[in-house]
Protein backbone atom coordinates (compact mmCIF):
# COMPACT_ATOMS: atom_id res chain seq x y z
CA UNK A 1 0.00 0.00 0.00
CA UNK A 2 2.88 2.38 0.79
CA UNK A 3 4.37 1.80 -2.67
CA UNK A 4 1.19 3.21 -4.19
CA UNK A 5 1.25 6.40 -2.15
CA UNK A 6 3.84 8.29 -4.33
CA UNK A 7 1.90 7.28 -7.46
CA UNK A 8 -1.37 8.55 -5.97
CA UNK A 9 0.28 11.82 -4.92
CA UNK A 10 1.67 12.34 -8.43
CA UNK A 11 -1.71 11.49 -9.91
CA UNK A 12 -3.48 13.96 -7.60
CA UNK A 13 -0.97 16.76 -8.34
CA UNK A 14 -1.26 16.09 -12.10
CA UNK A 15 -5.06 16.24 -11.92
CA UNK A 16 -4.94 19.52 -9.99
CA UNK A 17 -2.44 21.01 -12.43
CA UNK A 18 -4.54 19.99 -15.46
CA UNK A 19 -7.67 21.29 -13.79
CA UNK A 20 -6.00 24.65 -13.13
CA UNK A 21 -4.75 24.81 -16.73
CA UNK A 22 -8.24 24.11 -18.09
CA UNK A 23 -9.75 26.72 -15.76
CA UNK A 24 -7.20 29.29 -16.97
CA UNK A 25 -8.21 28.55 -20.59
CA UNK A 26 -11.85 29.36 -19.73
CA UNK A 27 -10.99 32.77 -18.32
CA UNK A 28 -11.39 35.72 -20.63
CA UNK A 29 -11.21 39.47 -20.26
CA UNK A 30 -11.84 41.44 -23.43
CA UNK A 31 -11.72 45.23 -23.35
CA UNK A 32 -13.93 47.15 -25.78
CA UNK A 33 -10.92 48.72 -27.50
CA UNK A 34 -9.50 45.25 -28.21
CA UNK A 35 -12.56 44.02 -30.12
CA UNK A 36 -11.93 43.79 -33.86
CA UNK A 37 -15.02 43.33 -35.98
CA UNK A 38 -14.18 41.32 -39.07
CA UNK A 39 -15.86 40.39 -42.30
CA UNK A 40 -19.33 38.95 -41.91
CA UNK A 41 -19.60 35.47 -40.43
CA UNK A 42 -21.90 34.69 -43.37
CA UNK A 43 -22.47 36.45 -46.72
CA UNK A 44 -24.72 39.46 -46.33
CA UNK A 45 -24.61 39.24 -42.55
CA UNK A 46 -23.23 41.68 -40.03
CA UNK A 47 -19.56 42.08 -39.15
CA UNK A 48 -18.55 39.94 -36.18
CA UNK A 49 -16.02 39.39 -33.43
CA UNK A 50 -15.62 36.23 -31.37
CA UNK A 51 -15.04 37.07 -27.71
CA UNK A 52 -15.03 33.56 -26.27
CA UNK A 53 -14.94 30.02 -27.61
CA UNK A 54 -15.35 29.11 -31.26
CA UNK A 55 -18.80 29.22 -32.90
CA UNK A 56 -17.67 26.55 -35.37
CA UNK A 57 -16.81 24.00 -32.67
CA UNK A 58 -18.76 22.28 -29.89
CA UNK A 59 -18.92 24.40 -26.77
CA UNK A 60 -19.95 27.74 -25.40
CA UNK A 61 -19.24 30.79 -27.54
CA UNK A 62 -19.85 34.53 -27.24
CA UNK A 63 -19.78 36.84 -30.24
CA UNK A 64 -20.47 40.48 -30.97
CA UNK A 65 -22.26 41.42 -34.16
CA UNK A 66 -22.22 44.88 -35.72
CA UNK A 67 -24.94 45.78 -38.21
CA UNK A 68 -24.28 48.71 -40.53
CA UNK A 69 -26.97 51.41 -40.60
CA UNK A 70 -29.91 50.19 -42.68
CA UNK A 71 -28.63 46.62 -42.91
CA UNK A 72 -31.34 43.98 -43.22
CA UNK A 73 -30.86 40.37 -42.24
CA UNK A 74 -33.38 38.31 -44.19
CA UNK A 75 -35.22 35.35 -42.60
CA UNK A 76 -32.91 32.59 -41.42
CA UNK A 77 -32.45 30.18 -38.52
CA UNK A 78 -29.61 28.74 -36.48
CA UNK A 79 -29.16 25.12 -35.40
CA UNK A 80 -28.23 26.12 -31.86
CA UNK A 81 -30.14 27.97 -29.17
CA UNK A 82 -28.86 31.50 -28.75
CA UNK A 83 -29.38 34.44 -26.45
CA UNK A 84 -28.99 38.01 -27.64
CA UNK A 85 -28.42 41.27 -25.79
CA UNK A 86 -28.76 44.60 -27.61
CA UNK A 87 -25.70 46.64 -26.64
CA UNK A 88 -26.11 49.68 -28.92
CA UNK A 89 -28.64 51.07 -31.37
CA UNK A 90 -32.26 50.15 -31.93
CA UNK A 91 -32.64 46.54 -33.07
CA UNK A 92 -35.70 45.69 -35.14
CA UNK A 93 -36.48 41.99 -34.76
CA UNK A 94 -39.27 39.52 -35.55
CA UNK A 95 -39.82 35.77 -35.72
CA UNK A 96 -41.07 34.34 -39.01
CA UNK A 97 -40.11 32.75 -42.30
CA UNK A 98 -41.10 35.65 -44.58
CA UNK A 99 -39.79 39.20 -44.40
CA UNK A 100 -42.65 41.32 -43.10
CA UNK A 101 -41.76 44.83 -42.03
CA UNK A 102 -45.04 45.15 -40.11
CA UNK A 103 -43.95 42.37 -37.72
CA UNK A 104 -40.67 44.04 -36.76
CA UNK A 105 -40.56 45.57 -33.29
CA UNK A 106 -37.99 48.07 -32.06
CA UNK A 107 -35.79 46.89 -29.19
CA UNK A 108 -33.53 49.40 -27.38
CA UNK A 109 -30.12 48.81 -25.78
CA UNK A 110 -30.35 46.48 -22.81
CA UNK A 111 -32.98 44.24 -24.40
CA UNK A 112 -32.49 40.48 -23.92
CA UNK A 113 -34.06 38.01 -26.35
CA UNK A 114 -33.76 34.38 -27.34
CA UNK A 115 -33.41 32.61 -30.65
CA UNK A 116 -34.62 29.04 -30.09
CA UNK A 117 -32.96 26.41 -32.32
CA UNK A 118 -34.30 26.21 -35.87
CA UNK A 119 -36.66 29.14 -35.28
CA UNK A 120 -36.84 31.50 -38.24
CA UNK A 121 -36.31 35.18 -37.56
CA UNK A 122 -35.25 38.37 -39.33
CA UNK A 123 -33.91 41.76 -38.31
CA UNK A 124 -33.04 45.27 -39.39
CA UNK A 125 -30.73 48.06 -38.27
CA UNK A 126 -33.31 50.51 -39.58
CA UNK A 127 -32.30 53.61 -37.60
CA UNK A 128 -28.51 53.24 -37.50
CA UNK A 129 -25.69 50.98 -36.39
CA UNK A 130 -26.65 48.11 -34.04
CA UNK A 131 -24.32 46.06 -31.86
CA UNK A 132 -25.46 42.76 -30.35
CA UNK A 133 -23.85 40.23 -28.05
CA UNK A 134 -24.80 36.66 -28.93
CA UNK A 135 -24.19 33.64 -26.71
CA UNK A 136 -24.75 30.07 -27.84
CA UNK A 137 -23.46 26.54 -27.72
CA UNK A 138 -21.75 25.58 -30.99
CA UNK A 139 -21.30 24.58 -33.54
CA UNK A 140 -23.58 27.17 -35.03
CA UNK A 141 -24.66 27.99 -38.55
CA UNK A 142 -27.17 30.20 -40.29
CA UNK A 143 -29.63 28.73 -42.77
CA UNK A 144 -31.24 31.26 -45.09
CA UNK A 145 -34.91 30.89 -45.97
CA UNK A 146 -35.74 31.64 -49.61
CA UNK A 147 -38.18 34.53 -49.98
CA UNK A 148 -41.13 34.63 -52.35
CA UNK A 149 -41.51 37.88 -54.23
Amino acid sequence: MCARRPFLIVLAVTALTLGAALEAQRRAIVLPEDIEFKAPFRPGGPAGATLYGDPDKPGLYVTRLKFAPGQQNMPHWHQDERTVVVLAGTYYFAYGEQWDESKLKAYPPGTFLTEPPKTAHFNWAKDGEVILQVTGYGPTSAVSIPQSR
